[in-house]
């Protein structure tokens, strides 16, 4: 019988062991994913996901035999014993399943992440070894209180190892932007431009990237870099010692470049493209500080990360574009998106505080409602491409005369993406590169690089996969291109179009409406909706239904192989579906082919 209780007791441990070591790899993973960002993090507890993290059935089991193993007698003691021990094993077996499925939430292991990990998994292996003295003196309930208040605690345990490290983290983050900062000023010839905003960034760096490169030396912030210390280390990289790797070369300003656009690559500046993101105010400008750059952009403003900033005052200030406008230095130049108000706003604001001294360009899809710089006309959105004619003004011209246009055929997908095109098109055009060459550079565009792309899919059905990333005018973009998806032209029958979503994060105030907002546009695009997060699920549902969309075609669902049965059962052949936000990416991999 001993033998029994010791075995017991042991496969006891290992469960809590494991239970212990999941749960510090979990929480530096959610801390990791928020970027350590306390608004990031405390905002995912508003979500249903945040919610059940702390609060399950397994949770609840525990505070319930927290309470039973206090005051109970031996008797009582005995049965709470035996549900804790079932309750691991449950949680082993799920732990296990995670395993197999390659769905175990764990940090990517970064310096810092491992340092975490490693400081986590000692305090673990620590306090389990002070529980034991209980074992030793045969305490048995006061260790198992011990070990289930560590279980109980771990969210607070764990963050707080987090919080005692975070200032020698901060000390050493501190030191690589100096380097950083120390690095750029030291490379005067470097042209740098920076580019921020609530959506749009990453398409337009990456535009802007591809096209540049057959005229500069070009280096861009990696994919997902875009806060301080990403930028940092892209600058403190060997990628970035190698822009500079010819015969250096004094500074050309737009002028003397737009006065020969012939220049050939060997005489013009390095270009070092930057992604600019923050959740706070002051973070763009501390950006700012670092890369001195000499060309903004700010691709376009929404309610996105409203929940972060706090207020739009604070919003308007980081994303918004005006830390980065009042950062270009004199004889900079700054493009805005003529299509927003918030945008719009901001060019009048700089226009009166730059006195003529910093050069303002307005980029907009049309030329109806705004004096642009530069517009588009012919649009045309195909499935698989965009094809439309890029018109530029003539500065010197008060009505307003085209002084260059070309057409631009581009593999990329959705109306919106000609947004993000017409602000790197207008960079390059500044710096010497005729609408011809841009228009031949951007057949070297890719539909990846513009966060959206069509896919093959199970038995002939269209998958169109945005799941890189979303905001509120990125999901009413995306339903507009997925009614591009017209009759079958095999069968001559309606195509059917489904949207397949989670629900937005960190809106704030506005969260329900806009969710309302998009519940409407689904029910005039789609026939089917499936959201797969519950945050705003009944709200989305009153939209559409408000709009003439049945009930029963709006469906939750969080489990891939549900949705995927749902999906075949519903869709077929020509049919097209839209994944919209952070899907389940077993979820991609069931419908699309790679």
């Amino acid at each position: 019988m001993i033998i029994v209780f010791i075995l017991i007791m042991q496969i006891f441990i290992l469960f809590w062991l494991i239970r212990a070591f999941k749960s510090a790899l979990f929480w530096i993973y959610l801390w990791q994913l928020k970027e350590y960002h306390i608004g990031r993090f405390l905002d995912h507890f508003r979500t249903h996901n945040g919610k059940k993290a702390l609060f399950n059935i397994f949770s609840a089991s525990k505070y319930i035999l927290f309470f039973l193993l206090l005051f109970s007698n031996n008797y009582l003691f005995y049965y709470a014993f035996l549900f804790l021990f079932v309750i691991y094993a449950a949680e082993f077996v799920i732990f296990i399943k995670n395993i197999l499925l390659r769905d175990l939430k764990i940090p990517k292991f970064t310096v810092k992440a491992i340092f975490l990990t490693t400081a986590s998994f000692a305090l673990i292996i620590s306090y389990l070894f002070s529980a034991a003295a209980y074992l030793e003196i045969a305490q048995w309930k006061n260790f198992f209180i011990s070990v289930l208040a560590f279980d109980i605690l771990s969210p607070v345990v764990f963050s707080g190892i987090i919080f005692i490290f975070q200032p020698f983290f901060v000390l050493a983050r501190n030191s690589i932007l100096q380097k950083a900062k120390e690095k750029i000023s030291k490379n005067k010839n470097l042209t740098v431009i920076g580019i921020t905003g609530s959506y749009g960034k990453t398409s337009t760096k990456e535009f802007l990237k591809t096209i540049l490169a057959s005229k500069f030396s070009i280096l861009a912030t990696p994919e997902h870099q875009n806060s301080e210390i990403g930028i940092a280390k892209t600058i403190l990289s060997e990628d970035f010692d190698k822009l500079f790797s010819g015969e250096a070369i004094a500074p050309i300003s737009f002028e003397e470049i737009g006065a020969r656009p012939g220049t050939q690559k060997d005489l013009r500046s390095p270009v070092f493209v930057v992604e600019m993101g923050s959740y706070k105010k002051g973070g763009i400008k501390l950006l700012c500080d670092i890369v001195k750059p000499k060309i903004g952009i700010v691709t376009g403003v929404n309610e996105q990360h409203m929940a972060l900033f706090g207020s739009m005052e604070n919003l308007l200030s980081a994303e918004g574009g005006k830390e980065l406008s009042d950062s270009l230095p004199q004889d900079g130049l700054l493009l805005v998106n003529g299509d927003y108000k918030f945008c719009m706003d901001l060019y009048k604001k700089s226009l009166r505080q730059a006195q003529g001294k910093l050069k303002i360009k307005v980029y907009s899809v049309s030329n109806d409602k705004v004096d642009s710089d530069i517009w588009t006309e012919n649009i045309e959105v195909k499935k698989e491409s965009l094809s439309f004619i890029v018109m530029t003004k003539d500065p010197s011209s008060r009505s307003g005369q085209v002084r260059e246009m070309a057409h631009f055929d581009v593999d990329v997908l959705g109306k919106q993406n000609i947004q993000n095109l017409l602000a790197a098109i207008l960079v390059t055009k500044e710096l010497g590169m005729s609408l011809e060459e841009v228009s031949e550079a951007c057949q070297n565009i890719k539909q990846e690089q513009a966060g959206i792309t069509l896919k093959e899919g199970i038995h002939g059905i269209n998958i169109i996969d945005s799941s890189y990333s979303s905001n509120p005018d990125g999901v009413m973009a995306d339903l507009d291109y997925l009614n591009v998806f017209g009759p079958n032209p095999s069968t001559s029958l309606r195509v059917k179009k489904v949207i397949i979503m989670s629900c937005l994060i960190e809106l704030g105030k506005k969260s329900a409406e806009i969710h309302k907002e998009i519940g409407k546009k689904i029910a005039e695009i789609c026939d089917m909706a499936v959201i797969t997060t519950k945050d705003k699920f009944e709200e989305i549902k009153t939209g559409a239904v408000i709009n003439g969309m049945s009930e029963d075609k709006v469906k939750f669902s969080d489990n891939p192989k549900e949705i995927f049965n749902l999906i075949t059962t519903f869709c077929k052949e020509g049919d097209a579906v839209l994944l919209e936000g952070r899907v389940p990416n077993e979820l991609i991999n069931l419908l699309a082919y790679k």
